[in-house]
This record gives structure tokens, C-alpha cells and sequence, in this order.
């Protein structure tokens, strides 16, 4: 249907997600994966984040004495998930024009799994560039019972347009590319990662999405990481030694460089471990991280028959083209038919 990389050259490929509009019609059901289970720590967060006073987010004994008996999830933290976990698809949204109707069917709780999955209920052109599609997004929970419904239109770029287009590049027709695969039922279920058969030495993948690094984040992870050394989190500190801000620790540079890649490795069972690790300039706040790997070698596991060991070389670059990290990583990757995907509705 639709395909999840394009050919740059010879054994070089861009990852790039969701639907341009022209791939949209009337009748077509998204299934969006992977799902995302909530805690109660996600509930505290968003409601103190947001200000909200409702004590029944994140007050046990109090909600313990209303009808849920235990703290009820912020229903507009559902809301967000329910359009973030689409984006597979609606990767090419420019905005949400509207909103007809939020439905919240079921109550969610800690511990309580998301799954999405969405219906286009009609398309319509704007432009050459544009269109807007009325679309119909649903909200499950891990026992499969409806928990939310979502009525709205949004305005989406055309495949050929829309600013994160690659000039002079194509779509690969390669059926290992596919970023759904068709169930029985007809519905398309999105896809995450290649499978080991389709990871072939000496080809390289620009990840997609990129990441721009927050100053707060930087020093929260540091923080968390009980990296305590002054240039990690004192502003002052850091000015004495001429630097602008804080630095982001190196270890989570290494840490967003890996996750920029799960697009192409995420059927990933294992890290096995890293190597030969650089580092280059240092990474500072506001940096924006793109990551690319080459597929260095594989093999088949001796120990477990359905999986197999792939050995990448990866490199993280800001936005001025400077490396920042540079490591090779031995990963296991499921292999195609034995793994746990078909039953968890992947």
C-alpha cells in the first residue's frame, strides 16, 4: 500500500511516515500500533503539569470514597494519546481543522492499555497541496472494550509536499518497506521495524524522526541519572567554563541516537551491547539530533532459532553536520513468523 522508506542510492534509504493525502479514500480502518500503557505516575504528571485541581487524578484516599475507588486518568491525557498514537499514519497532518465530538465511553485507570484505531469517514482537496480528510478515531482497552471516540477533520500535505519532502528521492517498492500490512478483516495495521530477513549488510537507513533536545529535559535526565556534576545542571558553573548552557550528559546522547533508530530496528528483542563509541562535539541545548545507521552484519542466533544478531554502525549529527556520537551496537531481532506480534494484534 504504502511505503515507509525512500531510496536515496545504492544501498541508502530515508525513513519517512505517514499517508500523503492522495493515499486516503472513504472506508479505509487504521489499525495504530504500538499501543501505550497508562500509570498512575502519567496521571500525577498531567494533571499537576496542567494545573488540574481535581483531586480524584492523584488523591488515592479520596478516590478510593467516589464510584472509581481508585484515582481516575485525566480523560484530556487520553485525548492526546488517542491522536499522538495515530501519527503513524497522520504523520503528514498539518493541523486538526476541528473537532465535532470527544466521546469518552469507559474511564481509564493505571495500568489500564491504549490501543487506537481509526476510520476515514470521507476526503475532500483543499489544494496541490492539501487536503482534508474526516476522520473517525476509536480508543480500546487491553481487554478490547471500547474506552473513547473521537469525531474531526483534519487538513494533511500531499505526498509530494509538505516540507520534510526529499528531493530526488522515491518510494521504495520493496514489499519489506510496507508501513502497514493488511489484515483479514481489510483493516491496515501499522508496522515498526524490519524483520531480520530484511536487514541486508552494507545498507545504510537515515532515521526519521529527528530530535531537538530541551534544556529542561537535558538537565532533568541528568538529574535522574545522578549526574550531579555542576556542568550538568549549574547555570553558572557552566558560564565559568565559557559554555552558554548546560550540557546534555553524553550518555543520553548515545540513549536518543539509539531510540531515533527504533523506526527501522524496532523488532529489537535485546541491546547486546556497544563498541568502539566516540564522541564529537559536545551536545548542547537546542541541539537537533539526526541519526543514521549501516547495517554491518548478521547472523542467525545460536540460541534462539527465532531471532538473529545484527551488528549496526550508527552516527548522530546536529544540525550544523557534526557528529556527536558515534558507536556499533550487536542487537537481537526477530526473525520473521515465530515471534509474538500476530498475537498482540501487531
Amino acid at each position: 500500500m504504502h511505503s515507509a522508506y525512500y531510496r536515496l542510492g545504492d544501498d541508502l534509504y530515508a525513513e519517512r511516515f505517514g499517508l500523503g493525502f492522495e493515499h486516503l479514500s472513504a472506508g479505509q480502518r487504521f489499525v495504530h500500533r504500538p499501543g501505550i500503557t497508562f500509570s498512575q505516575q502519567d496521571n500525577v504528571a498531567e494533571a499537576l503539569d496542567s494545573i488540574n485541581s481535581a483531586m480524584v487524578h492523584y488523591d488515592d484516599c479520596y478516590a478510593g470514597l467516589t464510584d472509581w475507588k481508585r484515582p481516575l486518568m485525566v480523560s484530556t491525557l487520553t485525548l492526546q494519546r488517542l491522536i499522538g498514537m495515530t501519527s503513524k499514519t497522520f504523520g503528514r497532518r498539518r493541523r486538526i481543522v476541528s473537532m465535532s465530538s470527544i466521546a469518552l465511553i469507559r474511564p481509564m485507570f493505571g495500568g489500564d492499555t491504549l490501543y487506537v484505531e481509526t476510520e476515514v469517514l470521507a476526503t475532500e482537496p483543499v489544494d496541490a497541496h492539501l487536503g482534508r480528510a474526516s476522520l473517525l478515531t476509536r480508543g480500546y482497552n487491553q481487554r478490547g472494550e471500547q474506552v473513547a471516540e473521537l469525531r474531526y477533520v483534519a487538513e494533511l500535505w500531499h505526498g509530494a509536499a509538505g516540507p520534510d519532502v526529499i528531493a530526488g528521492a522515491s518510494a521504495s517498492d520493496e514489499e519489506r518497506f510496507l508501513s502497514h500490512a493488511r489484515r483479514e478483516d481489510g483493516a491496515w495495521v501499522e508496522q515498526t521495524g524490519l524483520f531480520f530477513e530484511d536487514l541486508r549488510q552494507g545498507e545504510t537507513f537515515v532515521h526519521s524522526p529527528r530530535k531537538t533536545l530541551l534544556a529542561e529535559e537535558a538537565t532533568l535526565h541528568a538529574l535522574r541519572a545522578m549526574e550531579w556534576q555542576p556542568q550538568s545542571h549549574d547555570h553558572a558553573f557552566a558560564q565559568a567554563l565559557g559554555l552558554a548552557a548546560p550540557v546534555v550528559p553524553q550518555t543520553w546522547g548515545i540513549g536518543v541516537a539509539v531510540a531515533l533508530s527504533t523506526r527501522t530496528f524496532g523488532r529489537v528483542t535485546v541491546n547486546l551491547g556497544w563498541t568502539d563509541v566516540e564522541f564529537g562535539a559536545d551536545l548542547m541545548p537546542g541541539d537537533t539530533l539526526e541519526a543514521r545507521s549501516m547495517v554491518e552484519g548478521t547472523r542467525l542466533s545460536g540460541s534462539r532459532p527465532d531471532q538473529g544478531v545484527v551488528t549496526v554502525l550508527t552516527e548522530a549529527r546536529n544540525q550544523r553536520g557534526e557528529m556527536v556520537n558515534r558507536y556499533r551496537r550487536a542487537l537481537m531481532v526477530y526473525r520473521r513468523g515465530a515471534n509474538p506480534y500476530a498475537r498482540a494484534g501487531y
